[in-house]
């Protein structure tokens, strides 16, 4: 058995400074082991007890009878180190360390963190700064959270990993109250070892595990969730995640607009959406959307039918369903027919979605009949029964005809109960119906049952040691940044460097037509914000610009420009926004969007973790708001995006490559030609660490 395996599912437990006194919360683990029906052995360790709950108490942890599986030490800081180090010298295999006053503290805690963890040894460590685990698929409970003290937890096929303690307190009470069961629930806390990630890839191996919901505020190892999503889903079993800190900004002091655009919730978002994850847009979304995915239905599309008896309601949750991008067609003319038939009612009143049954009341028959109907309409991916305050009075009828025909189809069917009625929530919950109170819960649900398409995960490309060899730390100039985009075929405009205002201008007649005049500078990233760019110049106007130019820098107090650039005026193209990011905690993200001066203003952007396939660099061109603008918008001509597609490829194996120098990067203006006249890079930015 492994380590993890050992923790989660132990023959026997040792707990360390346990209480007689089953008040305290020291008292509590063994109290708890007890109450749920472990039968392993339970071995309390207190120098001033002979027995605990009746059970004999042990003076230290080299009186143990032998090397425990696993281990809850209830110690303070100042105790627990030498407590992890002899459980490790005693073999056992996991120890959970609760105490607080670690790395969540302090740099003094971070070091008594660091001591704790090498303590430890080759034993493997939970916590510290949690509330340990339960499982009860077994019924192991090895916590002190006050949560065990309700009796009706329900098992179910839902495990939960969170980095809070409390939360995952605070998730148990509440499906204990909502009649939602769970597998296994842990606390992972301060991660000094055993991480979220790994407890999620453990978990997803679980046979009792079929959705896994993640309280997370934080990734310790990227890679290691990535894999374990993947996996999730080649086995079909559902990831949740609500993920707190959004509204952090994200935005640093960034050199380029890339890194301001890319905030750190919008990089967590893309993870979640390239590796099949569903996240949870709100705290009652984390346990709403695993219950009904434990139901083991998803949706084939988006079209769900409406059966509600109080016509209030449906227009309620239809209204909240349109909200959330969730079709809610009129029934077919077949099943038009069909319900008109069952009700006895005309079909020009009885052919709308929601379908009301109101006036029909709550006969058993006829109920049964409408759902049905519904589900074996081709026309829908799913049901939900709006259940009004008629069936308080027969909440069984009501139950029944649901589960009865939620068993004859494979489409997911909801329940939402209008009135205030938790009874019934948890009664058909109970039932395997997932029941919810209130419309947007229904929506948010909804929504997450739709189809997940997994976008292809190709190889990374290997970085290339000397192809950032030479280059200084820091910025590099905007001729130096696309010479590296060009090796990479991302194709840039016509351009010279000149060292003065008369080699400006010689270029300028060299280039021929008007060209476009920048101050070359490593140290200055937005030169148009000191009028450091002049657009449209003939080659007679060019020496004249680079005197105002030097003037105007030197007014705004920025360093002397090492040099001129000389550019061809690039006409006719769509302004984007290519972009390289190094997110500090995911790692490299490509960013694409609407670009120019005022690509920060407009937001129209959209990003991908790197690795990408050619197939997702074409999707992120789609999900543009400014996607018809390159499709050809009024009239005007569409615009080249394959080669607008080929650069984001070629600028995206350029950061592979550069490896883990490379901070940022990016491209603005990228124009985009019109079909078959190509892409151009008429500015680059490029920052190495």
């Amino acid at each position: 058995m492994s380590a993890l395996g050992a923790l989660l599912r132990p023959r026997s437990v040792a707990v360390i400074g346990a209480s007689a006194d089953a008040g305290k919360m020291t008292g509590r683990p063994v109290g708890y082991l007890q109450k749920y029906g472990f039968a392993g052995d339970i071995w309390p360790v207190n120098p001033r007890a002979a027995s605990i709950a009746g059970l004999p108490c042990y003076a230290d942890i080299a009186s143990l009878p032998a090397a425990p599986d696993a281990a809850i030490v209830l110690l303070g800081p100042e105790r627990a180190e030498a407590a992890v180090r002899d459980l490790s010298a005693k073999g056992c295999q996991a120890a959970i360390v609760l105490a607080s006053g670690y790395g969540e503290a302090n740099e003094d805690g971070a070091r008594r963190q660091q001591a704790l963890k090498q303590a430890a040894g080759p034993m493997r460590l939970l916590g510290p700064n949690t509330i340990g685990l339960v499982n009860l698929t077994d019924r192991m409970m090895l916590s002190a959270t006050g949560a065990l003290e309700v009796g009706n937890l329900a098992t179910g096929r839902i495990s939960v990993v969170s980095q809070s303690g409390g939360i995952l307190g605070s998730l148990l009470s509440r499906a204990a109250d909502r009649g939602i069961g769970f597998a296994k629930l842990v606390s992972t806390g301060n991660e000094a070892d055993i991480d979220s990630s790994e407890m999620i890839a453990h978990l997803v191996e679980d046979e009792a595990t079929d959705v896994i919901a993640v309280y997370m505020e934080g990734l310790r190892r990227p890679d290691l969730f990535q894999r374990a999503a993947r996996r999730a889903a080649e086995l079909g079993k559902p990831v949740v995640v609500y993920k707190v800190g959004r509204s952090e900004s994200g935005a640093r002091a960034a050199t380029s607009h890339t890194g301001a655009l890319a905030g750190a919730d919008r990089v967590y978002d893309t993870l979640f959406r390239q590796h099949g994850v569903i996240r949870a847009e709100s705290f009652t979304d984390l346990l709403d959307i695993p219950a009904a995915l434990a139901c083991g239905r998803r949706m084939r599309g988006e079209r769900v039918a409406i059966l509600t008896s109080t016509g209030g309601a449906g227009t309620l949750l239809a209204d909240n369903c349109g909200l959330a991008g969730i079709a809610v067609p009129a029934p077919d003319a077949a099943t038009t027919g069909r319900l008109a038939t069952l009700l006895d009612e005309d079909p020009a009143a009885i052919g709308r979605n929601p379908v009301d049954v109101t006036l029909a009341g709550l006969r058993p028959d006829l109920f049964r009949g409408a759902i049905d109907a519904l589900l074996d309409s081709p026309g829908y991916d799913a049901a939900v029964v709006v259940i009004g305050s008629s069936a308080l009075a027969t909440p069984d009828i009501v139950a029944g005809a649901i589960v009865e025909c939620q068993a004859r189809s494979d489409k997911p069917v909801l329940a939402y109960v209008s009135p205030h009625a938790p009874h019934l929530v948890r009664l058909l919950n109970g039932q395997g119906i997932a029941a919810f109170a209130t419309p947007e819960s229904c929506a948010s649900v909804l929504r997450a049952l739709q189809p997940v398409v997994l976008p292809p995960l190709p190889a990374p490309v290997a970085a290339d040691p000397g192809l950032l060899a030479g280059l200084p730390a820091g910025n590099l100039n905007e001729a130096e940044s696309k010479a590296l985009f060009a090796r990479f075929g991302v194709p840039v405009a016509r351009e010279q460097v000149a060292a003065d205002a008369a080699a400006a201008a010689e270029a300028a007649r060299a280039l021929g037509g008007e060209v476009v005049l920048k101050l070359l500078s490593r140290a200055i990233a937005h030169k148009s914000d000191i009028g450091g760019v002049r657009v449209g110049l003939a080659p007679e106007q060019v020496a004249e610009a680079c005197a105002t130019m030097l003037r105007r820098a030197a007014e705004a107090g920025a360093p002397a420009p090492e040099r001129f650039l000389v550019q061809e005026r690039v006409r006719g193209g769509i302004e984007m926004i290519l972009g390289f990011h190094r997110d500090p905690q995911l790692g490299p993200v490509i960013l694409l969007g609407a670009g120019g001066v005022a690509a920060e203003l407009f937001q129209d952007t959209t990003l991908r973790l790197l690795p990408i396939a050619r197939a997702e660099a074409e999707a992120m061109v789609e999900e543009l708001k400014s996607a018809p603008l390159l499709r050809g918008y009024r009239g005007a001509p569409p615009a080249d995006i394959p080669a607008l597609v080929d650069a984001v490829m070629g600028f995206a194996a350029m950061a592979g490559a550069a490896g883990e120098r490379l901070l940022e990067a990016e491209i603005n203006p990228l124009f985009v030609l019109p079909q078959g006249q190509g892409a151009r890079a008429a500015d680059g930015l490029v920052v190495l660490r």
